[in-house]
């Protein structure tokens, strides 16, 4: 048995793949009408009170592992909690904390007590993530790639979150383009950064370009700008041709002596429409404990000091 703890809307399509995989599970809850919300579309019952009220009653001796859907700000407590309280197989909603310092705390905490914690970047699943990883293999590897994590401030500003979470926004929401990026072409070795500009909610920059190799020699360019239009996109290039997730659910391909653009058809493509994109397989692998394509808390600490250099924040906390 699981436990799921949250009963917001990442809970619940949790809850429907734990549904879809028929996985025993009890959800922990704190608000009461996101609780009535999530018992009302998936007739699941809520545990009132929240974890640290569910924790005192006490763990079932079944329970061997747990899922964190809470709020950003909450990620950090939340999984530090389930760690001392004896649970040692997590996996927590990416960023897993509201800044650098609190994920790289995570990570100590969950060495010291021999636990695996799991950072969930579910479109490491995506169906066509994985079909262009076959292909990219087949043409012997990425020479080069470039990416764009832009976010619609526009929309942002109005968004109600809680203390710290927009201002850490490349943490909290634009790692889905860096981790994805760099699960495929590599880890960077080298990393120059620039920024420019700054809006209300998030002060630090507002415009992100930069470039660097990784340590599967491939070199790389990204850019983004939060106060023009713009979308998420990722292109990685071979000998033989340009892969192109734009957007990432769907895989296109540019073949070398071509500028045509073709949609290929990616396998197991109804998981992703059954469900949220990359969430099946990847709750599948964290249930199975297949932990090849999960980003761990130490390759996601790893990677965490290169987007603090690229969002701009502070080297010393990763605060804005």
């Amino acid at each position: 048995m699981f436990m799921l703890v949250g009963s917001g809307g990442m809970a619940r399509d949790y809850a429907r793949v734990l549904d879809g995989l028929n996985c025993q599970y009890l959800v922990i809850g704190r608000g009461e009408d996101s609780a009535l919300a999530f018992e009302a579309n998936l007739g699941t019952p809520v545990i009132r009170g929240g974890l640290v009220k569910a924790l005192k009653q006490g763990i079932p001796p079944d329970v061997h592992g747990a899922i964190v859907a809470v709020g950003v700000e909450g990620l950090f407590e939340t999984t530090s909690q389930l760690i001392e309280a004896g649970i040692r197989h997590i996996l927590v909603e990416k960023p897993a904390g509201l800044n650098a310092h609190e994920i790289h705390k995570l990570n100590q905490l969950a060495q010291s007590f021999g636990a695996m914690v799991y950072v969930a970047y579910n479109r490491r699943f995506y169906s066509s993530v994985r079909q262009a990883k076959k292909l990219i293999a087949e043409d012997g590897g990425i020479q080069s790639f470039n990416f764009e994590f832009t976010e619609w401030g526009h929309e942002i500003i109005g968004l109600q979150k809680a203390p710290g979470v927009k201002e850490q926004w490349v943490l909290g929401n634009s790692s889905h383009v860096l981790d994805l990026a760099f699960y495929l072409g590599g880890k960077p070795t080298q990393l120059y950064p620039i920024h420019s500009g700054g809006l209300e909610w998030h002060p630090t920059a507002s415009i992100f370009v930069g470039c660097g190799r990784t340590d599967k020699e491939a070199v790389f360019s990204y850019q983004a700008n939060w106060d023009a239009p713009g979308r998420w996109g990722i292109e990685l290039c071979t000998r033989q041709r340009r892969f192109i997730f734009r957007p990432m659910e769907a895989l296109q391909v540019m073949r070398k002596g071509s500028v045509a653009i073709e949609t290929i058809a990616v396998e197991q493509s109804e998981l992703d429409k059954q469900f949220k994109p990359g969430l099946f397989l990847q709750t599948k692998a964290f249930i199975e404990k297949q932990e090849g394509d999960l980003c761990s808390i130490s390759e996601h600490c790893e990677l965490l000091d290169n987007y603090v250099k690229i969002a701009g924040y502070s080297t010393k906390t990763g605060e804005a």
